[in-house]
């Protein structure tokens, strides 16, 4: 069967030929049904290659195919088949939840009972539908990104891109959104999701796509990604100091015998090793050599932030 979405080589560079280039040549494809996560640090290109890929900003070069439908030939019939969940909050705040569905229902070409049953419906999958008659400025940050979602739905969409749906929320928010998610995909829904949330990808995503300086540097499911990286530990550890004199302290711990890699950024150093527990009192001694005391230590077994230290030799970072 052929994916349901079939991206090639697209390129995207602001004020061609000097400008700044945003996505490099990104190739995926996502199967029907699949949840397919872009996931990569804030500028990495993943808003970029959503715009492309819903027609609303023209590629550079390459194309990408939306249930048979190209982005460059046939942008039109694109829409129709994709829901769009943008990072911003698209609504209106002075007006209802119901008003603001009916009103995107309608640029959508619903009318009627149809759009009356769709509303009815999106706000149940929203959890809001004793709220429907309240003003948009009265909700939660949680509660707008819900309604955000629920306008993505409206018509029905064979594929739904959602665009880092969980930033700035609660955690409670948080929680009942990645549900959402899950069950629209058990529902049949295709999903493309990009997040900076490393444990997002990994509970949501049937597979994943790493990106990075608009790269796609890696593709698989979780385990096919973390098998990369060996069997290495990653050793967080949380030292309240600077990323300046986290510099020589890294430097250092790089240098360890059986450590495989470090990076440190602001109060936060990451280190890899083949075997945490052989590794730690080394670590623990030349922390001390520096003057410095950890506040928390953690050790993980292979994920999604030791791939990404690997492929790019730094941390995933917010």
């Amino acid at each position: 069967m052929s994916p349901i979405v079939e991206v090639k080589d697209l390129h995207k560079q602001y004020n061609p030929p000097d400008g700044v280039t945003a996505v490099q040549g990104v190739s995926f494809a996502i199967r029907q049904g699949e949840i397919f996560s872009l996931l990569g640090p804030n500028g990495a290109g993943k808003s970029t290659t959503i715009s492309m890929l819903s027609g609303l900003l023209a590629p550079t070069s390459g194309d990408a195919i939306i249930d048979g439908h190209s982005i460059t030939q046939d942008a039109k019939a694109v829409k129709q088949v994709i829901g769009v969940v943008p990072q911003e909050i698209a609504l209106y705040d002075t007006i209802s939840a119901r008003e603001n569905l009916n009103f995107w229902g309608k640029m959508y070409g619903l009318s009627g009972e149809k759009l009356k049953e769709r509303v009815t419906a999106v706000l149940e999958i929203a959890g809001l539908t004793d709220r429907a008659d309240d003003k948009i400025e009265t909700f939660s940050g949680g509660m707008k990104r819900r309604i955000n979602i629920a306008v993505g739905l409206l018509h029905s969409p064979k594929v739904l891109y959602m665009d880092e749906p969980t930033v700035g929320i609660d955690p409670q928010s948080r929680r009942r959104i990645l549900d959402t998610v899950k069950e629209l995909n058990e529902q049949g829904l295709t999903v493309l999701y990009t997040t900076h949330y490393m444990e997002e990808a990994e509970e949501l995503s049937d597979r994943i796509g790493i990106i990075d300086h608009g790269k796609l540097i890696a593709v698989g499911t979780q385990d096919e990604l973390t098998a990369t990286v060996g069997q290495y530990d990653t050793i967080n550890l949380d030292i309240g100091e600077t990323a300046e004199i986290n510099g020589t302290l890294v430097t250092d711990l790089a240098a360890l015998e059986g450590i495989h890699q470090a990076d440190g950024e602001a109060e936060h150093v990451i280190v890899q090793a083949k075997d945490a527990n052989e590794v730690l009192s080394r670590i623990l001694q030349t922390v001390a050599e520096h003057g410095r005391s950890i506040r928390r230590l953690e050790i993980q077994e292979p994920n999604l932030e030791a791939v990404f230290l690997h492929l790019t030799g730094r941390a995933l970072r917010d």
